[in-house]
C-alpha cells in the first residue's frame, strides 16, 4: 500500500504540475489579434495625449509672443505719434522764425535742424510699427496654426478611446 499511495501522490503531483505548466505556457504565447489591438490603442492614446500637450504648450507660447508683439507695436506708435506732433510744432515754429528773422537766419536753420531729426525718428518708428505687425501677424498664424494642432489631436484621442 505504501506503494501504491507513493505512486498515486506522484502521479497526483505530475498531473497538477502539468496543468499548471500548461497554464503557464498558455499565458506566454502571443497575445491574440484583439489584445495587440488594444495595446496599440494604448500606445496612440498615450501618444496623443503627449502630442496635445506639446500643442498646448507651443499654442500658449505663441499667445505669450502675440501679446508682446502689441505691446511693442502700441509703444512704437505712441513713439510715433509723439514724434509726429513734435514735427507739426517744428513746422509752425520754423514758420514763425522764417517770417520774423529771415529765411537763413540761425533760428530757422536750428528750426530746420530739428524738423529733420524728428522726421528720421518717426520714419524708424514706423519701420518698427510694420516689423511688430509682421511679426504680430505671424505669431497669430503660428498661434492658430497650433490650435488647429489641438483640436485635430482631441479628434484623434476621442477616435482612439471609442475604438478601444
Amino acid at each position: 500500500m505504501n506503494t501504491q499511495s507513493l505512486l498515486r501522490r506522484s502521479v497526483l503531483v505530475l498531473g497538477i504540475a502539468g496543468l499548471l505548466a500548461g497554464g503557464a505556457y498558455a499565458q506566454s504565447t502571443d497575445p491574440t489579434p484583439q489584445q495587440q489591438d488594444i495595446l496599440s490603442d494604448k500606445k496612440d492614446i498615450r501618444q496623443d495625449k503627449q502630442d496635445l500637450a506639446k500643442d498646448r504648450a507651443d499654442r500658449n507660447a505663441d499667445q505669450h509672443d502675440v501679446n508682446q508683439d502689441r505691446r511693442d507695436l502700441n509703444k512704437d506708435r505712441v513713439d510715433r505719434n509723439k514724434d509726429q506732433r513734435d514735427i507739426n510744432k517744428d513746422k509752425l515754429d520754423l514758420r514763425k522764425d522764417d517770417a520774423k528773422y529771415g529765411v537763413n537766419s540761425a533760428q530757422a536753420q536750428a528750426d530746420r535742424k530739428d524738423l529733420h531729426t524728428d522726421r528720421v525718428d518717426r520714419n524708424k518708428d514706423q519701420r518698427d510699427i510694420n516689423k511688430d505687425r509682421r511679426d504680430l501677424t505671424a505669431d497669430r498664424k503660428d498661434r492658430n496654426q497650433d490650435q488647429r494642432d489641438i483640436n485635430k489631436d482631441k479628434r484623434d484621442l476621442r477616435r482612439d478611446r471609442k475604438g478601444r
